[in-house]
């Protein structure tokens, strides 16, 4: 098909270039031969009477035309895509689809379980699919993969769609029952001589909430063991005299099963805050209008 003497086909091949800028990457995501994939560019060079690509070394670099296309194609084609997807009416209980969503085990535990129990009652057919965020989640963002995304306010500065606050959290410190050395309070000065159980974030390899901790109080705390997801983290100080700074709905749902104790923090920190995002071409589809509306019920 062809607008304005341009071929809409050409769409999909132009958005993969962008992206991937080589040639090969971007036929086997489009899944066409590297000479189609050629030839494709060939004829959008010729359209935009512009190299789009230019080698730079072993690298291929965009023209600064090239550049100023990489969102506007993206966001006709994700576009296009919702259209096509979007049903006229949304009946949850005999509605069949699969939703993407991307929050941390912590945020699963203490509010997507409750939803997942709720939307299996009222939408059998709904399918929702909860991964961990990654070191590519705002590429996958941007390129319409996810449909929900939960993260930490301070990350969220970087996506430029729909943004709404989900819930607070606090900081708590939990330690095992049978800690000999915390009792019903905790000093600043026992909580730094304690050792420390606390989750290390692999992509970055960042000790959680050390950089705020770190420049406010000039002083490292005592890490002994990390983990790379919240939910390890309470078994970590079990046993022991460890411990843990952790979110408090979480705590309190590990405290009901475990053997720990929660106890208040020795310092003021401010409120974590949880965002939800999507997407705002998703933001008027009535399944993706039902799912939230559910999640924000919680």
């Amino acid at each position: 098909m062809r607008l304005d003497k341009f071929d809409l086909n050409l769409l999909v091949v132009l958005d993969a270039l962008l992206e991937e800028r080589n040639v090969t990457k971007a036929s086997m995501r489009v899944h066409i031969g590297q000479s189609a994939t050629s030839g494709a560019l060939a004829r959008l060079r010729e359209y935009f009477q512009d190299e789009l690509l230019v080698p730079v070394g072993r690298k291929m670099m965009l023209t600064p035309l090239a550049e100023s296309l990489v969102e506007p194609v993206r966001d006709t084609l994700l576009k296009a895509r919702a259209t096509i997807a979007r049903k006229p009416n949304f009946d949850p209980t005999s509605a069949e689809r699969r939703f993407i969503i991307y929050a941390s085990d912590y945020v699963t535990t203490v509010m997507l379980t409750d939803s997942i129990e709720r939307i299996a009652k009222l939408a059998p057919k709904i399918a929702i699919d909860i991964r961990t965020p990654s070191r590519d989640i705002f590429e996958l963002f941007d390129r319409g993969e996810i449909d929900l995304l939960v993260l930490p306010e301070p990350y969220m500065t970087r996506i430029h769609h729909i943004k709404k606050m989900w819930f607070e959290d606090e900081q708590v410190c939990i330690v095992w029952t049978g800690n000999t050395v915390v009792g019903e309070t905790l000093s600043f000065e026992e909580y730094m001589a304690m050792g420390h159980a606390s989750v290390r974030f692999s992509d970055d390899r960042s000790i959680m909430f050390e950089d705020w901790f770190l420049p406010r109080f000039g002083k490292e705390r005592k890490v002994e063991v990390t983990v790379d997801n919240f939910g390890t983290l309470p078994l970590l100080v079990l046993g022991t005299n460890r411990i843990a700074t952790m979110h408090r709905k979480h705590a309190e749902f590990v405290a009901k099963l475990l053997p720990l104790r929660i106890v208040k923090t020795p310092f003021n920190m401010p409120p974590i805050v949880e965002m939800m995002c999507w997407p705002k071409y998703l933001d008027h589809d009535p399944a993706h209008q039902w799912l939230r509306g559910v999640l924000f019920e919680q």
